[in-house]
């Protein structure tokens, strides 16, 4: 028998949390169990709704895949003061990683793999010569000190979320060889051929901001309202606050019928609500350079799992996603061109799951497995 492999995976994210980071990170780790692979999860429990508890996060993220989970005391500002979080953030970020990677190495049998996306994680353990791939999903001037100085490691590698993230970084030679991209995956496990679709209905999945700043809902509302072709559309992920600002704006231009905002669902009631719809929608903010650079959403690759037609906001991010020509794209905030979007709607043929393997999380794992060279 093949004696299986240990793989640490140290985070400063929180769990269980509604955040598609989470989620992303505990689906790899539902398929590296898959593969053979023992995990353990380290993480902060930096705040009130923190836990290590295994059933709790299977529950949450509704997987059943059985793996080690550590949570790790947080004695510091960061998640328990609501000022200066941009500050706090980074010094305890810098404090945990450093004081958890010390305690790592000293009290715990050195695994075959770690894997984090937290830079200052990647920098220590880096230091200590050990073999560590970072997961790359934005980009900061620190970032990229702090990556140059990691890649002096001979086993540390990187995995950067698309190409423009991997090309921002091409200036140093010592990232070359030493780095793969690899975009977001789906779950195949969420998704079956028999999916009956809502005809003309567009959904949103997530909150309708993104770092502070409006992902510009209200054009597309008023947009589809405006283009009179019979188009539904549903927004799942609101907070309680935007429900009541769209709501306001629905009453103001008086249709309420083609336009349902909902709350943040369950993960099996979500992916349900997405392979009803017969088109998703990807937009966001040009005011943040990820969003039009770096973004992979989870998001787009359940619509194409779904077999949905994709509409999408212009940006070079989505250009560069994995199988872009199924996209319909449009214009940032200009109706005419999203109008001419719909349009194209009703022809157009969306590719089927079965020609998406390629972006499954299984695929996905395998190939982080073959680039760690455990």
């Amino acid at each position: 028998m093949i004696k299986k492999k240990n793989l640490f995976y140290v985070t400063y994210q929180n769990f269980p949390a509604d955040t598609a980071n989470s989620l992303q990170t505990i689906s790899n780790i539902k398929y590296f169990v898959r593969n053979n692979i023992n995990v353990t999860l380290f993480f902060p429990l930096r705040e009130a709704g923190s836990s290590d508890n295994l059933s709790i996060i299977q529950n949450k993220y509704e997987i059943k895949e059985n793996f080690k989970v550590t949570g790790v005391n947080h004695n510091l500002p960061f998640g328990k003061l609501n000022f200066f979080n941009k500050f706090f953030f980074l010094i305890s970020h810098y404090l945990w990683s450093k004081n958890t990677v010390s305690n790592l190495l000293k009290n715990y049998k050195e695994p075959d793999l770690f894997i984090t996306r937290s830079d200052w994680v990647f920098y220590f353990l880096s230091k200590n010569k050990k073999n560590v791939i970072f997961e790359c999903h934005q980009y900061s001037k620190l970032r990229k000190l702090l990556l140059s100085k990691s890649l002096k490691n001979e086993k540390s590698k990187i995995i950067f979320l698309n190409e423009n993230l991997k090309n921002d970084y091409t200036n140093q030679e010592d990232i070359r060889g030493k780095s793969i991209v690899l975009h977001n995956a789906v779950d195949f496990d969420l998704f079956d051929e028999k999916m009956t679709k809502n005809k003309n209905e567009i959904i949103f999945i997530g909150k309708l901001t993104r770092f502070n700043e409006s992902r510009n809902i209200d054009f597309i509302i008023k947009s589809i309202i405006k283009s009179s072709n019979n188009f539904k559309f549903k927004i799942i992920g609101a907070s309680e606050e935007e429900k009541v600002k769209i709501s306001k704006l629905l009453s103001s231009i008086k249709s309420k019928e083609d336009i349902k905002v909902l709350g943040r669902l369950n993960r099996k009631s979500t992916i349900e609500e997405i392979k009803k719809a017969e088109i998703g929608l990807l937009i966001n903010s040009d005011k943040n350079e990820h969003s039009t650079k770096y973004t992979s959403p989870l998001k787009y690759f359940e619509y194409l799992a779904a077999g949905l037609k994709i509409l999408a906001v212009d940006f070079d991010s989505h250009r560069k996603l994995p199988f872009s020509d199924n996209i319909i794209f449009f214009q940032d905030k200009d109706f005419e061109s999203f109008k001419l979007a719909l349009n194209k709607v009703p022809d157009y043929e969306q590719k089927k799951a079965s020609s998406l393997k390629e972006i499954s999380l299984d695929k996905r794992v395998k190939n982080i497995i073959k680039f760690s060279g455990i």
